[in-house]
Formats: structure tokens, sequence, C-alpha cells
């Protein structure tokens, strides 16, 4: 028995539709959910819909009995993420799951003064406490999704602008939906105990990359400017936007240097080379 964390977020559900593509019998797949009536659909295709929150570790227990494989998909609350993970792992030992794989994230070191590390601090102990919990382990280090790459750029097409302090810095952007599609073949095959894996793709780029992309797809002059932090939080802050810090660390790690990792991973798991950005900004901007 497979079973999903986060069934009815974005990444839980791809990886059971993509489980469910490649063969699996809806009834070996169960979907844990918060809501059951928001897995109504999941349920109507025979998969099994159990009803737990991260934070009650005895529903967790008992939604973790006769479960081989547990896909834990991260936590979205990130001042109670590592909590709940540590929840999960310690009802995965008592309910004896064989072999727990997580979606972490992917990143260059551990470095405390990293500016990557307020967001990657619960993934990193997260796996810590996967090395020590004695269960076979598999950690999928996901990289950005491709899928937000519009959300961070705003409507370019109407500003003709792309506005972040990323400065230079690359990011190897995949999508979520490979990523995804990775997990289920991890989670179907074996040979993967004791592994992680770095789901980026094989080429990063730079918003200048984007924006220069983005003009030859539509033939309109898009501009990258990169301000500096402050002058980026001012701007928020007078366009009445408000984003976590953690997130806009995450470009100036990006200015940094710290998210350009690649690598071949995600071809391995995938069997084939992952889309590129060129063609998924065609499909969204053409």
């Amino acid at each position: 028995m497979i079973l999903i964390t986060g069934a009815t977020g974005h990444f839980g559900r791809l990886t059971i539709n993509h489980l469910l593509t490649k063969g699996t019998h809806p009834g070996e797949i169960t979907a844990l959910a918060r809501n059951a009536e928001k897995a109504s659909d999941l349920k109507e295709l025979g998969v099994k819909i159990v009803v737990a929150d991260f934070d009650d570790i005895d529903a967790m227990k008992n939604a973790l009995i006769g479960v081989d494989k547990l896909l834990l998909v991260s936590a979205v609350d990130l001042s109670k993420r590592y909590l709940q993970h540590e929840n999960v792992i310690g009802a995965a030992i008592a309910a004896k799951v064989k072999h727990i794989i997580y979606t972490s994230g992917a990143r260059k070191s551990d470095d405390p003064n990293s500016f990557l590390y307020d967001f990657m601090e619960a993934h990193i102990k997260t796996e810590q406490l996967l090395y020590k919990s004695g269960l076979d382990y598999t950690i999928l280090r996901n990289g950005l999704y491709m899928e937000l790459i519009p959300a961070f750029i705003g409507d370019v097409i109407s500003s003709k602008t792309i506005y972040l302090p990323a400065q230079t810095g690359e990011v190897a952007v995949a999508l979520r939906s490979e990523m995804a599609e990775a997990a289920a073949s991890v989670l179907l095959s074996s040979g993967h105990e004791k592994k992680t894996y770095n789901l980026v793709n094989t080429k990063a780029y730079n918003y200048s990359d984007v924006a220069g992309i983005i003009s030859d797809i539509t033939n309109e002059p898009i501009q990258y400017v990169s301000p500096t932090k402050q002058d980026f939080l001012d701007a928020l802050l007078q366009a009445g936007i408000a984003i976590p810090q953690e997130y806009v660390n995450i470009l100036i790690g990006q200015a940094n240097g710290e998210a350009d990792l690649v690598s071949q991973d995600l071809v391995r798991l995938l069997g084939r080379e992952p889309t590129i950005l060129k063609s998924y900004l065609a499909e969204q901007y053409a």
C-alpha cells in the first residue's frame, strides 16, 4: 500500500495521477487529506481516503497502519513544518512503515548563513531525522517549480518589465508535474533506499534569460530590472503586496549564486530530458 500525504494539494494530487497513469490500481493508493470533501474526486476513482492532520499523532498512526511506502509531501506551514514532519515520521516508525519518500528542498549547502537557510531549515532537520529513523528513506530535493515563474514575474505583458532582486543569479527550474512523475517512479520501483535526488533541471537560467525568451515569443520588448533588496521591499509595500521574508530571501539567495544547482537526477528518474523553460513559457505566452 502506498500512502500520499497532501493528496488534495498540487504535488500530492499530481503524484497520484502519475501513479494511476503508470498502471497502479486505485485500491493500492491511500490519499491522506485533512478534508474528505476535497478528496471526493479521488474517492470516485477508487483511491482510499483517510482523514488525518499532521498535528494529530494518534490519527497519523492509525492512517499509516498497513502502509508500505509513504510519500511525505512537505508541510506548507513553515512555522510548524519540522514539528509536523517529526509527528509523521514518529507515527511511521510506530506503524512500521517500510519506506518514506520525502519531498525536501534543493540546495547547494546547509550553511546557516545562507539566504536560503530559513526556507530550508525544516528540510535539513527532517532529513537528519530520517537518517536516524531506522527506516528506509529516499529524499527528493525539489527545486523551484517552473510553474511559479509567471507568478514571480507578474504581468510582464502589461508592464514590459521583470522587477526582481535576483541580479544575474540563475536557477534550474523544473516542472512540478515532472517532479511528481519522478516521485511516482520512485514509489513504483526499487533501488532508491538511502538515496537523495536533486529534482532540478539540467540547465539554469536567470531572469534576463526569462525576459529574452518571453520577448522572442511575444515579439514584445521585455526588460529585466534587478533592484536592491530594500528597493524591492519598498516597491512591494507601495503596491500593497505582502510576501513572506523567506520567499524574498529565495531571490536574494539566487542573486548570491546559491540556487544554480543543476543535475541529471530528473533525467534518470523520468527516462527522458525534462521540459525546458523555453517550451513551458511558449505554452504560457504564445
